[in-house]
C-alpha cells in the first residue's frame, strides 16, 4: 500500500527552503522547531556530526569532534537544516570542548523540551589527550531503546 507524500506547507519563519547565511555565532544561530507527528509514541531520534568543528579560546587554533545526538522527542522535533547551521556557527567561535558539547545539548533541550536527550562529544586530541564530554536530561523513558552512540575510544596510531 503506496501513501501520497505529505504536503507541509512552506513556512517562512523556517530557514528550510530557504536561502539564509551562515550564522556568524552560535548565539546569532537559530533553532528551528517543527510539531512533531508521532508526538504519542516513544521514539529516538539520533543526529551524527563527524565534523563538528570549534576554535580553542586560548590559542585559537581549530578544534575537531564527532557528535551524537540522540533525543526523545515530546511534542516538537528539531528541524534538521537549523541544526547544521547552528552547528556551523561554532566553526568561528571560541570555547572549550566541555563548554560547546553541554552548550549544543542544553540549547536543544531549551528549544524543543524533549522527553529526554542525550549529547556525547568526542573530542579528537589536543596536546595528546583527547576529550570526551557527555550531558543528559532526565532519565531516558522506561522502556525505551537507545543503541550504543557507536564511537569507538580514541586509540591513536597504535
Amino acid at each position: 500500500m503506496s501513501r501520497s507524500p505529505r504536503k507541509t506547507p512552506k513556512s517562512p519563519s523556517l530557514q528550510l527552503g530557504q536561502a539564509v547565511e551562515w550564522p556568524a555565532t552560535p548565539d546569532a544561530a537559530r533553532l528551528d522547531r517543527v510539531p512533531n507527528p508521532q508526538a504519542g509514541t516513544d521514539y529516538l531520534v539520533r543526529f551524527t556530526a563527524p565534523e563538528f568543528t570549534s576554535l580553542c579560546p586560548v590559542t585559537g587554533q581549530p578544534d575537531f569532534a564527532h557528535l551524537v545526538i540522540d533525543y526523545a522527542p515530546g511534542a516538537w522535533l528539531v528541524e534538521s537544516k537549523s541544526l547544521k547551521l547552528y552547528l556551523a556557527s561554532f566553526r568561528n567561535h571560541g570555547g572549550f570542548h566541555e563548554d560547546c558539547t553541554v552548550s549544543i545539548g542544553k540549547r536543544i533541550a531549551a528549544e524543543i523540551k524533549p522527553k529526554w536527550l542525550r549529547i556525547g562529544g568526542y573530542w579528537y586530541p589536543r596536546g595528546g589527550i583527547p576529550i570526551d564530554v557527555f550531558w543528559q536530561t532526565g532519565k531516558l523513558p522506561k522502556g525505551m531503546w537507545v543503541p550504543d552512540q557507536g564511537v569507538a575510544p580514541y586509540r591513536g596510531r597504535g
